[in-house]
């Protein structure tokens, strides 16, 4: 067969097979074409999940007839001025976006500049344009997709049902709006409000936090820090979570390339990197960061849907990002997820209800005695669960107050004897009370020491804290020399690896051998020949491998570092205090005071919180005063 040219309509229909995936697809182009318009307020309408019909309205500057008929023609642009590829400042440049959704759907625009007497409209059918006609509108531009994959049907059996198209449209809605807080977003679909985000108002930090709250939720809002710094020609601001707010997936991580919603392997990667040690391994952050970097120093050309990037300096990225964050986690380790404590005061609230009858000086009625040693049962009238009870943490839970069938006399809870050590009575050091965990007054079933400070209860989990200190100060000292203790190998290790593993092992090879690991080229393979000393019971060709896979998926790797920090993280745990021993009163301040000057002493060593807040706003809250 003779090599002939294909015509434009199928050379369209090829390119909205690389731009044009789904309904989300449809929305990302044409939303951020608005965006790139100037516009102020974006709505979009949906109908079966977009496939029958994609309405994106804006109120930008719109088209004149000129512009409107060059729009739908392939590689027809207005934002890229000159011809250098790397100076885009705008959401989009190729130019293939329009002529490729016309080729697999059908178009409709209608668009109205500012001073125009009246608005244009122009349709497009199967790569057939119609003439442009005058129609009705105000400022701004309307663009509708009917229809879509109706000339390629074969793509519709790979959508997913209507909801989880919806889906897909709003999380894609919702990247955008977070990078754009200034901008009204308005998500429809089968005639239902999806989304609702007014533009915020004030400096962008707080613009951002409030555009972060309406997406994310409350609850990231309350528990995230702000990430703010630079280097070179790159800067990184943002917010990421405490690490005891953390999360199952990945989903909850917004990253942003000069405002541009990204999903790149070496940010993940350094995201990753950030919360090592103080985050499970199988737990996930949630952030929302922004990098921005000198045009020319980043390629946002590399794929068609503009969703991957390459930069020029990655090492410089990735040292920026792991910087920056780990900086702000310990600024923040004064802070611990403060939904714990919200989470701990709910449920508590909802295991009692108030006393609904008047007070009167007769006495409380006698019942019969719990089995219980510790606790007596109250009469289920006086104190009640809630129908809506959620079982609390288990350091909370006590024996349930039931109903029993005879009234008698009431006793008080001997709470006196659920209590290893109490503090003497006698006047708090005022100073003592402002220290930032307080001041010791019992420790509670040998495992959770209460301190008081001026205006909260703290419950710490002794094991937990110490678990922290211990670590830190084992990290300390593996710090002190720049170079971690290797074991030499008696017999070398040869590691086959594929060409790809192998180049990008061997680049960081450097690097690995200050943490005590020694990879040297070996023909096709590599040799390894010293180790950690503290991980040199470990399996290496193993190791040598899963490292491998990891430089070449995220770019860079934190496995050995990684082996090393659970290494010390299990040293840590044998070591501490153990939950269960009792410690006198000077014992816990001490451990008090060691905890307010560890690094992440918020949160043990698998992200859980080492201790919990509770102010007398919430106490009284509990008591309904």
């Amino acid at each position: 067969m003779p090599i002939r040219i294909l015509p434009s309509n199928l050379v369209n229909q090829i390119a909205a097979g690389e731009v044009i995936e789904r309904p989300a697809s449809v929305i990302k182009e044409l939303v951020e074409n608005a965006i790139d318009a100037g516009a102020h307020q974006i709505t979009v309408t949906l109908k079966s999940g977009g496939k029958t019909l994609i309405m994106v309205e804006d109120d930008g500057k719109g088209m004149d007839e000129q512009d409107l008929t060059l729009a739908v023609e392939r590689h027809a642009t207005s934002k890229l001025a000159g011809n250098d590829l790397f100076d885009i400042k705008f959401l989009g440049f190729r130019g293939e976006a329009l002529p490729s959704i016309a080729s697999v759907a059908k178009l409709k625009i209608t668009t109205r500049q500012k001073d125009a007497e009246t608005a244009l409209t122009l349709e497009v059918n199967g790569g057939e344009k119609s003439p442009v006609r005058p129609a009705s509108r105000n400022p701004g531009t309307t663009i509708e997709v009917r229809d879509l994959f109706y000339t390629t049907p074969a793509r519709l059996k790979f959508l997913k049902t209507d909801t989880a198209e919806v889906g897909a449209c709003a999380d894609i809605i919702n990247r955008i709006a977070l990078a754009n807080p200034n901008i009204s977003f308005y998500l429809y679909a089968d005639e239902k409000k999806k989304i609702a985000l007014t533009s915020a108002a004030g400096d962008l930090f707080d613009a951002r936090l409030k555009r972060a709250a309406e997406v994310m939720g409350k609850d990231f809002s309350e528990n995230a820090l702000e990430v703010s710094a630079s280097r070179e020609e790159m800067s990184l601001t943002g917010l990421v979570s405490l690490p005891t707010y953390n999360k199952a997936n990945s989903l909850s991580q917004y990253l942003f390339v000069n405002n541009r919603p990204v999903k790149d392997k070496l940010l993940l990667g350094a995201l990753k990197g950030a919360y090592a040690g103080v985050l499970e391994i199988s737990r996930y952050p949630a952030c929302v960061l922004f990098l921005e970097v000198n045009p020319m120093r980043v390629d946002v050309n590399v794929h068609p849907t503009k969703a991957e990037v390459r930069f020029y300096d990655q090492q410089g990225v990735r040292s920026l990002l792991v910087g920056a964050i780990r900086k702000t986690l310990l600024n923040g380790d004064n802070k611990t997820s403060s939904t714990a404590s919200a989470t701990l005061l709910t449920e508590l609230a909802q295991n009692v209800e108030p006393y609904s009858q008047p007070f009167t000086t007769s006495p409380l009625p006698i019942l019969e005695e719990a089995e219980t040693n510790d606790f007596k049962e109250y009469d289920q009238d006086f104190l009640a669960p809630s129908a809506t009870h959620t079982p609390s943490p288990a350091f909370f839970q006590q024996p349930r107050f039931t109903k029993n069938t005879s009234r008698g006399t009431g006793v008080l809870p001997e709470l006196t004897t659920a209590y290893s050590v109490k503090t003497e009575q006698k006047e708090d050091d005022e100073d003592s009370l402002t220290l930032p965990l307080g001041v010791a007054k019992a420790q509670f079933h040998d495992t959770y020491i209460l301190s008081q400070t001026a205006d909260a209860l703290i419950l710490i989990d002794q094991h937990a804290a110490h678990e922290r200190i211990v670590l830190e100060k084992f990290k300390q000292a593996l710090s002190q020399s720049q170079t971690l203790p290797a074991q030499l190998l008696l017999i070398p290790e040869i590691v086959d690896l594929s060409l790809t593993e192998k180049t990008a092992l061997l680049e960081e090879a450097p690097g690995l051998q200050k943490l005590g690991l020694k990879i040297t080229d070996f023909g096709a393979s590599v040799m390894v020949s010293e180790i950690p000393a503290l991980i040199k019971d470990a399996p290496i060709k193993k190791l040598i491998q899963d490292l491998a896979a990891e430089l070449v998926e995220w770019g860079a790797s934190t496995l050995v570092e990684d082996k090393i920090n659970h290494l010390a993280a299990t040293f840590a745990c044998h070591g501490s205090v153990r939950a269960g021993r009792r410690l006198n009163i000077d014992e816990m301040n001490h451990l008090l005071r060691e905890m307010e000057k560890t690094p992440h002493a918020a949160e043990c060593n698998h992200g859980r919180p080492t201790y919990v807040t509770l102010t007398l706003k919430d106490l009284e809250k509990l008591f309904h005063r």
